[in-house]
């Protein structure tokens, strides 16, 4: 914890993706710690906002590979027990989250790999069901790119809209208050958007 802590104080390209990378595998590093001081620094001219969604998103996509390729080839009794295990507690991992993962890929399809990477909670796991259900990697690379590339483009309009308007001092709160209004509307929007699909695709059922 150390070592992210110093990572997260020297925020870059290559450690953007890097923690990016770890933040979507099993390594508890809240990304809107990550993405959100970068675009704040972007706006004070030391980086460039859309490098910054790049090269996180590149992360989110090698950290969910990752995930995804261990899930496909070692299975689930492995995946539990690592979860079980005292690294998995380190990692803030237990059975009832990936077991959480699982129900929501199994209830959403495919298309969970995008909506998960909007959810907290939800969003470093949805590759391990991903790969448990050997899904195609591909559609699932597309999913996944497209999810955290949404995901990074809201932080960093958050960080560059708190630049203007909160001293560097108070990021980390602000940062805090913000985040969790952010996850409420989002969560909001991706229920409505799975009832409006689920509604859709069962009135085209009823006319056929």
């Amino acid at each position: 914890m150390n070592f992210i802590t110093s990572l997260l104080s020297n925020l870059n390209y290559g450690t953007i993706l890097f923690l990016m990378l770890l933040e979507s595998t099993v390594v508890p590093v809240p990304s809107e710690f990550v993405v959100t001081p970068a675009a704040y620094h972007a706006a004070g001219g030391n980086l460039d906002v859309f490098l910054v969604v790049l090269f996180a998103t590149i992360g989110a996509d090698l950290g969910a590979s990752i995930n995804y390729v261990v899930a496909y080839y070692v299975g689930r009794p492995v995946i539990y027990r690592f979860a079980n295990s005292k690294w998995g507690k380190m990692c803030l991992l237990n059975q009832e989250k990936v077991e959480k993962s699982e129900k929501y890929f199994d209830d959403h399809g495919i298309v969970a790999t995008l909506t998960g990477r909007l959810i907290p909670g939800i969003r470093h796991l949805i590759s391990i069901p991903a790969g448990l259900a050997k899904m195609n990697y591909w559609k699932f690379l597309l999913y996944t790119t497209i999810g955290a590339g949404v995901w990074h483009a809201i932080l960093a309009a958050l960080g560059w809209y708190l630049h203007a308007i909160v001293p560097e001092d108070q990021l980390d709160d602000k940062i805090t208050e913000y985040a969790e209004y952010i996850k409420l509307f989002i969560i909001a929007a991706v229920l409505i958007g799975l009832a409006y699909f689920a509604i859709k695709a069962y009135l085209k059922k009823k006319e056929d």
